[in-house]
């Protein structure tokens, strides 16, 4: 019978238990002894052997006796078990625990999802993470903002360029509202993500070289916006309003992958000369 509620503390039980007996002692050079073995699996103390925990505080665990178990616990009862990555978020969850090193964020966009901001062309595409470091795009997203290949790794960020580059400065129409919007997000990923030390230095530089910057950061907006509208004032081919999205890969939830449209007609038209210069 399924209750109209869940108790997360019973089900963090289950699922340790369910999880234990699915396992074969064999593939952990223990002895099967399967007729001295009431149940399937490992056994609780073979568990607490291989997680480096105590017998009795797995027995609680599995009881539901109101334990909640460290990062360090969760993470070592995740290897015991042989969790997939899948299962092991699961379990920090049910734990109300945050994975160490999973604000370690990648530097470049992994094959798929380089590929695939490719393969949106010829709508203008880039991916970034979380602190908007750009990671990946296409020759459209190029020719629209810049040449991205020009600056080093550590200046590919899009609250940076926004901020301190010359050329995307003065780039958008409505710079203030942008800046604004973007400054909400940061704040966001900041709290989300308080051992990120690349963003938090990201921030305090802006603060110290941008008076904009440090005056929107004090009002403490909270924002996080995946959909709207801009208008860009290009050097070559003049105002060009866009629709942008902002979606989020299942497999990468701390990646954004930002989509441009032509806003209108003429927007299209000067999209359409810039992609064929």
């Amino acid at each position: 019978m399924i209750t109209s509620t869940l108790d997360v503390t019973q089900e963090l039980a289950a699922f340790l238990r369910t999880r234990r007996e699915r396992l074969d002692p064999r593939d952990f050079g223990l002895p099967a002894r399967r007729q001295a073995r009431r149940t399937p699996g490992l056994r609780r103390e073979e568990v607490a052997e291989l997680a480096g925990i105590s017998t009795d505080y797995v027995v609680r665990l599995e009881q539901a006796r109101g334990l909640r178990p460290s990062a360090d616990v969760v993470e070592a009862l995740a290897r015991a078990l042989r969790l997939t990555p899948d299962e092991r978020a699961y379990l920090f969850g049910l734990a109300q625990q945050h994975p160490r090193g999973a604000d370690k964020l990648a530097t470049a966009a992994g094959p798929p999802l380089a590929q695939l901001v490719a393969d949106l062309s010829p709508l203008p595409a880039m991916l970034m993470n979380h602190r908007y470091d750009i990671l990946a795009w296409n020759s459209e997203m190029a020719k629209l903002l810049l040449d991205f290949d020009t600056l080093p790794p550590s200046k590919r960020n899009a609250m940076w360029l926004c901020l301190m580059h010359p050329q995307i400065r003065e780039f958008y129409v409505d710079r203030e509202r942008v800046v604004r919007e973007g400054i909400a997000h940061l704040r966001t990923a900041w709290a989300a993500h308080p051992e990120d030390q690349a963003l938090t230095d990201l921030i305090a530089e802006c603060i110290t070289r941008d008076e904009e910057f440090a005056r929107l950061w004090a009002e403490r907006d909270v924002k996080v916006n995946g959909r709207g509208r801009k208008m860009m004032r290009h050097p070559d081919v003049g105002v060009i309003a866009v629709h942008f999205e902002t979606l989020t890969p299942l497999q990468d939830p701390d990646q954004l992958l930002m989509i441009y449209r032509a806003a209108d007609d003429e927007s299209q038209s000067a999209l359409d000369r810039l992609r064929a210069r």
